[in-house]
This record gives C-alpha cells, structure tokens and sequence, in this order.
C-alpha cells in the first residue's frame, strides 16, 4: 500500500488530456470518471448557457447541485463551435490532446468538420469517444438516441416490472450512466493498446446507449435462441432463481432476503419459524424451490410483516442468511459502512459545504479523488486558450466581443 496522503497521490491517467464537448449525461460522465482519475478534461460548453445540465433537477444559486458533481475536476473553456473561429479553436485543442469524447447526433462532428477523418490528419494518436442512442453505423443511427428510448428497446426495460403490468423505468438515466461507463472502459483500452506498441495510432470508440444497456441482459439471447423461453418480467423477483425477493415488515420498511443457495435456505426457514420446510426434500434445491416459490415467499412474508425490518435483519444476519434494508439516500448518509468506506466526499460550494459521491472503482496505489466541484461557466477559458493554445490577451478580447467565446 502506499503511503501517500489521498491529495498527493499519484492518479493513473495523470498527463492525459481530454476534450469533452458531450452534453448532458453520457459523454460527462465518461468525463467525469476520466477526470477523477488525474486527466485533465477540458470541456467544451456553448456560450450563453453551457451545457444544459447546469439547469437540470434541484439548482441552488442558479446552477444544479448535480453539476457540482458530475462536472468535477473539469476545465471549462465556452466556445461557439456554429462558428468558424470557435470551430478552429477546437481544432487546435483537439491536436494537442489524448482523447476527444462527444455525444451529438451522428454526423454533426463531421458537419463540423472535427470527425475522426479530419481530425486523424494532424492527430493521428487521438482516442476519438463517440456516444450515440444507436451507434455511428446502421439504419437507426440518425435517430433521436434518448435514454429512456434506447433502454426500452435494448429489451433492459421489459423485463423490468410486475407481470401483465406496464414495464417499469428506475427513477434515474442509466442508460447514459451505462453508456458513459462503457465509454470509459473503451477509452481505456485504447490508451492501452496505443501505449503497449509504442506506437501512437488512435482508434474510435464507438458506444451506443441500446448497446451498453443489451451488455447487461445475461442470458437472455442464449435461453430464446437455445430453449425459445423468453425472460418475462418478474417484479421484485429474479426469474428462477428462489428465493430472492423483496419484504415488507411490520415497521413499514423493506428489506431484501437471498436466500437460494441450499444450505442457506435451510437456515433462513428454520429462523423463520418453518422448520418443515427447511427439511422438505422437495425444497432442498433450486430447482424444487422454483416450482414451490409461491409458498416459498408467502411464508417468508408472513414472517417478515411479523416483526421490524431491524429485528428481521439481525435474526437473519445471526443465521448467516444474506439480506439487507432497502435505502434512501439518508440511510446512506446515515450508515457507518458508506462513510468508512469513503463514498462521500465533501466540496465547498462559495463557501457552503456540499456533499458528492466518491467516482469508483477504489484504486489502492493510484486513487482517484475530487480537486474541485463543477466549475462556473467559461471559467477556464482564458486559461487554457492562452496557456495551450498562445491565443493572446487582444485576440481573447476579439473573440469575446464577437461571442465566440464568453
């Protein structure tokens, strides 16, 4: 392990420059991660108004408390990519970087004139991160690519819900939090193939939304193609696997019980109260369980409305039977494990203190960390088209008089 104190340690991506002119959620995010992990992310916003997510949910002193988060450790430079000037400014920030993430419709880049074509001329090693609904190739790729969209037919979103009930959404955008995963992932691969050979050949990384959500569908292909059984929705249930589910108890509050492994079954039902059927030779596997899951979760249900959620999860944590509560995010903030774990992290906000969530996975040697919170607009424009490009103090003034940049 290293010695090194959280702010001085060294970061894994150190020295990798990041031009990010996504919007919104999947192409930040992948920034974001980027970011944490010691690039420098220099984000691209349109003047005026930046990128819309500083406008997005809960938004105290005019921007959004999720900004804070998801634009932390970025360089924000505004510029007018409608325009030419803007344009070429871009360009000359994308020769001198490592990595280019966007997330815009398919073509606009190449519109633009900043396409991997183009751009490969003068920077050949460039990792050029492209995130779309469907992809840059095939017939939907000019669609509109929402997440909500793009979740539904990745088939994530059907198997999602209770039986004969329309298909539920989870109350967040992960179809861009996974895409933007994926990004990445792809982008770090590739910085890895570039660097094994020595060489300096940059490569597209293409991600679409419906894709990274169909990663996720386990076995579903291999079960219709192999047996014709298509994986239904089950509610709070997992298809053949028994049991694990969802409880209610007395208090009102949920906890979750996994209970399928054999041996695990048989002390979970002799803890609640039903010795006979922690013996049952027909129960005594799960494929026995399967058949019988109705009877299965009734008694567990009943045994659960019986008592508190916190008497339920000490008897089953005495019996070695996996469960937990089901928590809000002030159960969270709340729980001894979350902070000895360190997945908050704290920023100050002019002066007001703001709590984040840790970026993860959890590096022993090279962990990443938070240096700032999402930064104002623009506030780094001057910076980093004088420090990286040699712009001048009177062209800046020209540019800013003629909108290009704020």
């Amino acid at each position: 392990m290293t010695d090194q104190s959280p702010q001085s340690a060294r970061r894994p991506l150190e020295g990798v420059r990041v031009i990010e002119v996504g919007q919104l959620i999947a192409g930040p995010f992948a920034g974001c991660m980027l970011a944490y992990f010691g690039a420098e992310v220099i984000k691209l916003e349109p003047p005026g108004s930046g990128d819309p997510l500083r406008g997005w949910r809960v938004v105290e002193d005019g921007t959004s408390l999720w900004w804070r988060s998801l634009g932390r450790n970025k360089k924000s430079v505004t510029l007018d990519l409608k325009q030419p000037e803007g344009r070429a400014l871009a360009r000359q920030l994308i020769d001198s970087a490592d990595v280019l993430i966007e997330n815009f419709r398919p073509g606009v880049m190449e519109e633009w004139g900043l396409g991997p074509d183009a751009v490969k001329q003068t920077n050949p090693g460039l990792v050029y991160a492209r995130i779309s609904g469907y992809g840059q190739t095939g017939p939907y790729a000019k669609k509109p690519g929402f997440a909500s969209v793009c979740e539904g037919m990745s088939g994530f979103r059907y198997v999602n819900g209770f039986p004969g009930q329309a298909p539920v959404r989870p109350n967040l955008s992960i179809g861009d939090t996974i895409a933007g995963l994926h990004a990445a992932l792809g982008i770090a691969l590739a910085l890895f193939e570039r660097e094994r050979h020595g060489e300096r050949n940059g490569q597209v990384v293409d991600v679409a939304l419906y894709e990274s959500m169909f990663n996720l569908m386990e076995a579903v292909v291999p079960e219709f193609d192999g047996a014709g059984v298509v994986r239904e929705p089950s509610g709070t249930t997992v298809t053949g696997i028994v049991p694990t589910n969802t409880y209610r108890c007395r208090n009102g509050k949920y906890v979750v019980i996994g209970g399928n492994g054999d041996s695990i079954f048989k002390r979970l039902m002799d803890v609640a109260g039903y010795p006979e059927m922690a013996s049952d030779p027909r129960m005594a596997s799960n494929s026995g369980r399967v058949e019988h899951q109705e009877t299965i979760d009734t008694a567990l249900a009943t045994w659960c409305s019986s008592r508190d959620s916190d008497e339920i999860l000490a008897l089953l944590e005495e019996a070695r039977v996996p469960s937990g509560p089901i928590y809000n995010v002030a159960d969270m903030l709340a729980d001894p494990h979350f902070n000895e774990r360190g997945l908050f992290e704290q920023v100050e906000i002019d002066g007001k203190p703001l709590k984040i969530p840790a970026i993860l996975p959890r590096l022993a040697d090279t962990p990443g960390r938070t240096d700032w919170p999402g930064p104002g607009l623009g506030s780094h424009t001057n910076e980093i088209l004088h420090e990286v490009l040699g712009v001048d103090e009177e062209t800046l003034v020209q540019l800013r008089a003629s909108g290009v940049i704020d």
